[in-house]
Parts: structure tokens; C-alpha cells; sequence
């Protein structure tokens, strides 16, 4: 039987929290240092992720400020001062503990590298992010567990464009329907189908309750069998993790129903499947 050849993770709000209690966060300290009466509350925050990127969030952000610069090279500068700060301010929350991973993501990828099933970050956000949560909880080395890191210096488009997911089959020299997403959110399942790559969601806090057309499976976290669907082997095993046996699982059933052999031209439609 056919195996998954590569596991292929997003990082905010798939690997861990990050958003709400992480770089917003951060984001409204940087406004402090600053000297600017701005902050996001927690409704304002979930509202600009609809917008990827952090620096493409603040400047969505500056457009409705009445007192912010107009548009030019002083917003742009304004939004690039901010988001440099706001990295800095967020790896001193990682460093302190305070953002943690996900439930069941540490144990899937200490199975996956025991089994020998190759692992890829597929993500838009910063490489010093990235770097700053992973090395907090796998180690400064967290990098070898990975066959390729793909981070937002190293794309034009970030997701919902597909480019960071062609990047990463480029780099690992695999197919589309040899490998498998992990995601949260819609944009990012529309990069990875994009790719013609199938995605599993894991609801994260911002994107709970959004429409997910064409996932191989969604559900609550890695950490438990109830409120998957389509459902796994094991859902009467409430209390056991998400297993690669599961996830493999998803992979054929979705390599079966939704065709990803090929790649689709830019701007088709990603076939659908009921959220």
C-alpha cells in the first residue's frame, strides 16, 4: 500500500495559539512603544486576519486610521517599523512560555520522524517567528527535523497564493498527491489545494466556525478523535491522539473522491466537499 511521503505543516494557529494571544499581542505593545493610541482587541484582530501577513495587516489597519499617514512611503515605512518591532516583541512571549504548542502536535511529529515520514514547514509568516517557537519547544536544531522550511521572506504571494506550497514540492521533489497539509484556516487550505495538495484542518480560535470547502478532514486538534469528520478508525478512542495512520487515512480517502494529479491552472476552482 501506497504511503504519504511528507507531512507538510502551516505554523500559526496550526503548530500553536499563536494569533490571539501571540502577535496580537505583540502587535499592541509595538503600538505602545510607539507612542500610539492604537490597540486590537480581540474582534478587530480576528477581523485582519482575513488579511495574510503581518505587515499586509497593518497596513489594512493604517487605510481606516484618520490619523495615520496616507498612503505612500510614510505608511510603508510607519507598518515596517511596527511589524519589525512586534517581531521582536513576540519572541520575547515565546522565549517567556507563554505560547505553547497545540495539543497533540508534539507527539504527531515525534511519530512522524520515527516512522520515517518526512516533514516540511510550509508558512507565510516570518522566519524569525518560526524560528523563535519552534527552537523554544523542539530544541535549537528543531530545523533537521524538517526536509524544507519555507517561510515569508521566501515567497512573493503568501497564502491564499499557492507559491509557498509549490516552493516546498519543489524543494522535497515530490507530487502533490504524495503529500499531505496540515491547516486552520481558509487561506491556507486554498494555498495547499491551490497546489493540488489535500489539507487537513485543525480549527483554530479565529476560524472555528468557517466554511472549509474542500478539506480532507476537519476538526478540533490533534489531540483527540471527537468532532472529526469524516471520522477516524479509532473514533470510539475519544482520549487517543490523531495518529499518521489517521491522517494517511484522510490522504487516500481524499486522493480518491477529489483528483490532485496534476496542478491546476491559476484560478481554477478547488473542487468541494460539504464544511
Amino acid at each position: 500500500m501506497k504511503r504519504l511521503a511528507a507531512l507538510l505543516w502551516d505554523v500559526d494557529g496550526t503548530l500553536a495559539e499563536t494569533e490571539r494571544d501571540g502577535h496580537r499581542v505583540a502587535f499592541n505593545r509595538a503600538f505602545e512603544a510607539a507612542g500610539l493610541p492604537w490597540r486590537w482587541d480581540v474582534l478587530r484582530y480576528g477581523q485582519l486576519l482575513r488579511v495574510t501577513g503581518g505587515r499586509e495587516r497593518l497596513l489594512a489597519d493604517l487605510a481606516t486610521r484618520p490619523g495615520a499617514p496616507g498612503p505612500g512611503k510614510e505608511r510603508d515605512a510607519l507598518a515596517a517599523r511596527l511589524h519589525e518591532t512586534k517581531n521582536a516583541l513576540y519572541e520575547e512571549l515565546v522565549r517567556s512560555g507563554r505560547i505553547r504548542l497545540r495539543p497533540g502536535v508534539e507527539s504527531l511529529l515525534d511519530e512522524c520522524r520515527a516512522r520515517g515520514c518526512a516533514m516540511a514547514i510550509a508558512t507565510t509568516t516570518s522566519r524569525s517567528n518560526v524560528d523563535a517557537l519552534l527552537a523554544r519547544h523542539l530544541g535549537a536544531s528543531w530545523a533537521a527535523r524538517f526536509a524544507s522550511v519555507i517561510c515569508g521572506e521566501d515567497v512573493r504571494n503568501k497564502k491564499p497564493h499557492p507559491e509557498v506550497y509549490l516552493r516546498v514540492l519543489a524543494e522535497l521533489s515530490l507530487a502533490p498527491n504524495e503529500v499531505l497539509a496540515i491547516e486552520d484556516s481558509p487561506p491556507g487550505l486554498a494555498a495547499a489545494r491551490g497546489a493540488g495538495v489535500h489539507a487537513v484542518i485543525t480549527r483554530s480560535a479565529y476560524f472555528a466556525q468557517d466554511r472549509m470547502d474542500g478539506a480532507a478532514a476537519i476538526g478540533p486538534g490533534l489531540h483527540t478523535h471527537a468532532g472529526w469528520w469524516p471520522q477516524t478508525q479509532a473514533a470510539s478512542e475519544y482520549t487517543a491522539t490523531i495518529t499518521l495512520d489517521d491522517l494517511e487515512g484522510w490522504w487516500r480517502g481524499a486522493a480518491s473522491t477529489i483528483p490532485s494529479l496534476h496542478l491546476p491552472a491559476r484560478g481554477d476552482p478547488a473542487p468541494a466537499r460539504p464544511a
